[in-house]
């Protein structure tokens, strides 16, 4: 059979492949998120809703006119949590083609406002009877998202009165409820009805609001319907993101409306805690992850760092105050623990571990330290970092007593009860870990990523030490480094197949599978330079890179399967850090390769990459092709442009120590100016070409370096 041919994108193409449409829209702010039909309905039988707080509290919405649903058009989208949806009607009696539009724009934040609009294109007056059914189920967010039946705890009562539907429910003393009003309506059991006349080329307008309440107490509208959009609090939070972070603009067409849609989908995924509203931090992704997971919002944090040092700082500050303090073996919490995720559900013994907070991460620990240090790089005043010293070191506390189990010098996960995660590393579907010929691991496993993370994290501590003057933990910090670094090349290097295991498992044995893990094993700089070749090689090779990005599990192994989570499907994030660990080795000319693959496969998902796509080669079909439960947009892969070109300008601060690293610009991505990059409590303006670079605004003394030999902090080196 003859292999499909097929035409490279190529990062300076500006082709798309285009997608399928999507079936359903989703609208994000904060922690709330609506997911609908691109009619605007929301179907009850589907995984779709209005969710406020891990609650889905509107479970159908309709709107009919005449009784019969509305055909969509067009969905339009301002803001990530604003859509417009335009649809018409069914015929006008006599005519052959509908004569009736209808218009409903959307806003969603902790509850939602929807403003229809008619508009009469006919001759004559239409008479019209407008209905909206509403339904309220109140169910927990992981019934909806994986398809169980609902577990009602309580039953769901309801009530119509002038205008207005109501909805509550009430379980273990505790209360939810929603208020659906629209003035001028008819309100009957789960409906509101408006009979309307619109004159010829005339329209009609009204607004619906949907109003939570909690224990009895309603919430404030998020969007007033009395005031101006522009006013409401998101659309004040959206604004001050896009003024605050920096303007970047690349010749390169493509990389630059990446770039645009991940800084309008990381200021859509941002969520606060109401006790501490000064700290933004990122939620997952949308639409079953809009929460606080630890591992999520380091890497997202880490790699958006360069725009967004609050962020990071607020994520820091976050995790401390929950850090780990007692032992519960339900949630797995342990002094000194960062959590995996949090949870806001009306149930929390749905939740994983039965409680809101749930700690079975083995990465989330040492990816903390890590990003504390990047922090201080970046510019985030020694002050906070130095309030954030006794969080770091009782993290590596716990990687010593509690994330060693057997004394060896290497993390490793067991979940202590069977709520938990079986696997409590980045693949964690309960099939993530195998060997070659497809056999399970078996816990207590370490991973090889993992221990990379713990040397970055006792790198990191070593120059946060050197940072508040204390030389003698700077030598036992890289004592601790280099001997899991040279503990890790004997244990997991596999000599005669020339890479790394992606494991030990609970006897030690290497578990030989080909993965994309050893990857972000050079993005740590735990590989040494004599296997990084190897390792290269491995990754480029055709089992492993599909042409648009690194497959989680090599297409020779056994449990291979394209269309799998985590056997077989392409994670953007692991395919950004593989490619700076490839950089940060030397290996340009490979690291360009994948980049160019991921910044094709943004162009064919309409510049926004979403948590995964499925593994197929691209010579067979020639563009990306989506996996079905794709988050999106999805925190680590909207922030992973962000890294590519971090990656591609080698940009690499240490403010402590005065110093900025740049590089010129590969001939694919162009001219590269970057207006507001913070630095030492300035906003730098960084201009780079193929040749030069030039940048203003730096403090006096800061010393500015092309070539990674010249730059002392350099985590390129992978010394």
């Amino acid at each position: 059979m003859d292999t499909p041919s097929f035409t490279p994108f190529g990062l300076t193409d500006d082709a798309k492949v285009p997608l399928p449409p999507s079936t359903v829209t989703s609208l994000v702010e904060g922690s709330s998120f609506c997911a609908s039909t691109t009619s605007g309905d929301i179907e009850p039988d589907e995984q779709q809703g209005l969710f406020v707080r891990d609650t889905r509290i509107i479970s159908g919405w309709r709107l009919l006119v005449d009784g019969a649903p509305l055909q969509p058009l067009a969905t339009l989208s301002a803001d990530p949590f604003e859509g417009t949806f335009v649809c018409r009607a069914a015929p006008r009696p006599g005519h052959d083609d509908a004569t009736v539009v209808v218009q409903r724009r959307r806003f969603v934040s902790a509850g939602m406002r929807e403003d229809v609009t008619v508009r009469n294109y006919g001759t004559e007056a239409a008479g019209l009877q407008l209905t909206l059914e509403v339904e309220a189920d109140f169910a927990d967010l992981f019934q909806v998202k994986d398809g169980r039946g609902l577990i009602h705890r309580g039953r769901v009562h309801h009530s119509a009165a002038d205008s207005n539907l109501n909805f509550w429910v009430e379980h273990d003393r505790v209360r939810r409820g929603v208020r659906v009003s629209a003035p001028g309506a008819e309100a009957a059991p789960r409906t509101l009805s408006f009979r309307v006349v619109v004159p010829a080329q005339e329209v009609w307008t009204t607004t619906i609001e949907v109003l939570p309440s909690l224990d009895g107490a309603e919430l404030d509208a998020a969007f007033p319907a009395h005031l101006p959009v522009e006013s409401a609090a998101a659309a004040v939070r959206m604004r001050s993101w896009r003024d605050t972070v920096p303007r970047i603009t690349v010749a390169n067409r493509l990389f630059q409306l990446a770039l645009d849609q991940s800084e309008r989908d990381l200021g859509a995924l941002r969520i606060v805690d109401l006790e501490h509203p000064e700290d933004d931090v990122v939620a997952a992704g949308a639409p079953w992850f809009m929460a606080l997971f630890g591992r999520d919002s380091l890497i997202a944090s880490w790699m958006a760092i360069s725009v967004a040092p609050d962020l990071a700082l607020g994520t820091l500050r976050t995790l401390a105050r929950m850090q780990g303090k007692r032992i519960d073996p339900m949630t797995e919490e342990e002094p000194g623990r960062i959590l995996h995720e949090v949870r806001a559900g009306m149930d929390p013994t749905l939740a994983l571990g039965g409680g809101s907070v749930y700690y079975g991460s083995i990465d989330s620990t040492p990816l903390f330290v890590m990003l504390v240090d990047e922090a201080a790089r970046w510019g985030v005043p020694m002050t906070e970092i130095t309030a954030l010293m006794p969080a770091v070191d009782a993290a590596l506390d716990w990687m010593r007593d509690y994330g060693d189990r057997d004394g060896d010098g290497f993390l490793e996960y067991g979940r202590r009860t069977d709520r938990g995660l079986l696997h409590q590393g980045w693949k964690d579907s309960h099939d993530g870990i195998s060997f070659a010929d497809g056999t399970l691991a078996t816990p207590p496993i370490a991973l090889a990523e993992v221990q990379g993370y713990a040397y970055a994290a006792y790198r990191a501590r070593a120059h946060l030490a050197g940072l508040l003057d204390d030389p003698a933990a700077v030598q036992t910090w890289s004592a601790r480094a280099a001997q899991i670094r040279t503990a890790f090349d004997e244990a997991f290097w596999i000599p005669d197949k020339q890479r790394f295991a992606l494991a030990l498992d609970r006897d030690k044995r290497q578990v030989d599978s080909v993965v994309s893990n050893m990857g972000q094993c050079l993005w740590s700089g735990i590989v040494l330079p004599s296997r990084a070749p190897a390792v290269a090689a491995a990754l480029l090779a055709p089992d492993m890179f599909t042409g648009f990005g690194l497959r989680t599990l090599g297409r020779d192994m056994a449990r291979h399967n394209p269309v799998s989570y985590h056997n077989g499907s392409v994670w953007p994030h692991d395919t950004a850090l593989a490619a700076s660990g490839l950089a940060r080795y030397g290996f340009m000319d490979e690291s360009l390769e994948v980049m160019d693959g991921l910044l094709d496969a943004s162009a064919a998902f309409g510049s926004r990459l979403p948590e995964l796509f499925c593994g197929f080669d691209r010579r067979d079909t020639g563009f990306p092709v989506p996996y079905p439960a794709a988050c999106t947009p999805q925190a680590w892969a909207a922030a992973a442009p962000f890294q590519l070109l971090r990656t591609l300008l080698r940009l690499d601060p240490c403010v402590p120590h005065n110093t900025m690293h740049v590089s010129p610009a590969p001939p694919s991505l162009g001219h590269v100016r970057m207006e507001g990059v913070p630095f030492a409590q300035r906003r730098l303006t960084i201009e780079v070409d193929v040749t030069d670079v030039h940048i203003d605004g730096l403090p006096p003394g800061a010393r500015v370096t092309s070539t990674p030999e010249d730059h002392g902090c350099d985590r390129f080196s992978p010394v």
